[in-house]
């Protein structure tokens, strides 16, 4: 049974999909091999396999029969020419030593087709696409987008300033793990001059950019395409700042403009105080006394706070792929933290995992809007929660036409906090199901891990 019914707590009803799914249900890389529906004489372009990926026109060919999605076989990419860049796992915010260069966004060798080595009894065509003479680090997978009817409309949305939004707050945790916040307070215009700041920075020349990226003893700044430094790849360019009290760090130097910074620090300032006002409402909506317990964790001296600013450039690459091919921009992964606060231009791409009735996983797409943030459970409040929240897996995709850039705040606690559930929400005999540990113990953990791996399970007592 799953934890949510042992706990009485509501189980998502199916997505509506409109139509009948073929091909399986993503797996945990966040990528489904391509499959041809057994009565099609056409491949469906909605399913694709990791493909080697740049901003030039690739094209997708029919090959041999091949075997299933699990002994699809890949060319190897090689290693990398140069050491990964800077990039904290899942936005943990980890700090390591890292090239000071990127990968840039630039297009690749043309495609050729590369011909998988064994065949299917029933049939089933995979495609598969490779360059010649690939970027050795550039593997990105492609993925089927949920259709324009897998479109995520019952978003719970709170008004921050209503009387009932610390009750709002806790039925959305404890059903979706996310919800957007309105009436938030925060100023238009500060979202919209940090959006044109950063906008004018990712549209500098790469050598320009190159030069915001980490030192050798300080791994904030600028990068692009690596995710981490286990092999997670992603379309998208990115600035990952560090965040102390209410402003950007003074020993981070990017952004050395006058005006961005300003700006970036105008918005954390505001963004941070929506956090906290978000934390300090759910603990009135789960009945602790301390109305602080939460937000203190992460508004208090030497919390761990990060911010990104991301950036997800249109994918040429994807031009004839089908209107439901995506490029992986950020793959699927949960926030380690407590909470984390999103807000993005009018581009779509951010998608979350539900479960139906069965248990099965959907990935739907989030409706964007401007003017809104969206808020993530995190693994750490999952856990002072002893479950009863869950952090919502996510991921962003890109596409052929539209720029995305988005920023993200992650409130973290201090590296020493003790996270562990919070003795006033354990009933009586109830016990923990998790062993207890530190922040900076579960970034280290975190830290050796792929995006799509269940982080908690190593920390986990019992079975959820």
């Amino acid at each position: 049974m799953h934890a949510a019914e042992q706990r009485g707590r509501p189980v998502l009803p199916p997505v509506d999909r409109g139509r009948a799914r073929h091909g399986p249900v993503p797996d945990c890389s966040g990528s489904i091999a391509a499959t041809m529906h057994p009565k099609r004489s056409t491949p469906d372009a909605s399913l694709f396999s990791p493909c080697q990926l740049g901003p030039s026109r690739v094209t997708v060919a029919r090959c041999r029969p091949v075997a299933p999605p699990p002994d699809l076989y890949m060319l190897p990419t090689g290693s990398p020419t140069s050491p990964p860049h800077a990039l904290a796992a899942a936005a943990v915010g980890h700090t390591h030593t890292a090239s000071t260069s990127s990968p840039p966004l630039t297009p690749p060798p043309p495609p050729v087709f590369f011909r998988p080595r064994s065949a299917h009894p029933h049939g089933q065509t995979a495609m598969v696409v490779v360059l010649a003479n690939p970027p050795v680090v550039d593997q990105i997978p492609l993925l089927r987008s949920p259709g324009p009817r897998d479109s995520f409309s019952c978003v719970p949305v709170v008004d921050l300033s209503g009387p009932g939004a610390a009750r709002a707050i806790v039925d959305a945790c404890e059903r979706f793990g996310f919800f957007k916040v309105v009436n938030h307070g925060v100023p238009a215009a500060t979202m919209d001059v940090a959006e044109s700041e950063a906008v004018g920075f990712f549209a500098q020349a790469q050598a320009d950019k190159d030069r915001a990226g980490p030192r050798a003893s300080y791994p904030f700044g600028y990068g692009s395409k690596r995710i981490g430094l286990n092999g997670d790849m992603g379309w998208l360019e990115y600035l990952l700042l560090a965040v102390d009290s209410a402003s950007l760090s003074d020993a981070c130097p990017v952004p050395s403009g006058a005006a961005f910074r300003s700006a970036l620090n105008e918005y954390v300032a505001a963004v941070r105080d929506v956090a906290a006002r978000v934390l300090e409402a759910m603990a009135e909506g789960l009945g602790i006394a301390d109305a602080a317990a939460l937000s203190s964790m992460v508004t208090g001296a030497g919390s761990d706070q990060v911010f990104r600013v991301n950036h997800y450039p249109p994918c040429p690459a994807l031009q004839g792929l089908g209107c439901t091919a995506t490029a992986t921009g950020f793959g699927e992964h949960t926030d380690p933290q407590i909470i984390s606060v999103l807000r993005s231009n009018g581009t779509s791409g951010l998608q979350v995992a539900l479960r139906d009735a069965a248990q099965a996983q959907q990935w739907v797409s989030v409706p964007s809007d401007r003017d809104a943030f969206f808020v993530n459970v995190g693994d750490s409040l999952q856990v002072l929660t002893n479950g009863r929240f869950e952090s919502v897996k996510h991921r962003v995709v890109t596409n052929s036409l539209k720029s995305r850039v988005s920023f993200i705040y992650f409130a973290g606690p201090a590296l020493e906090q003790r996270i562990a559930p919070l003795a006033q929400l354990l009933a009586e005999g109830e016990e923990s199901l998790y062993r207890e540990f530190t922040w900076g113990e579960y970034k280290t953990a975190a830290y050796k891990t792929r995006l799509g791996d269940n982080r908690l399970a190593q920390f986990q007592r019992c079975s959820i």
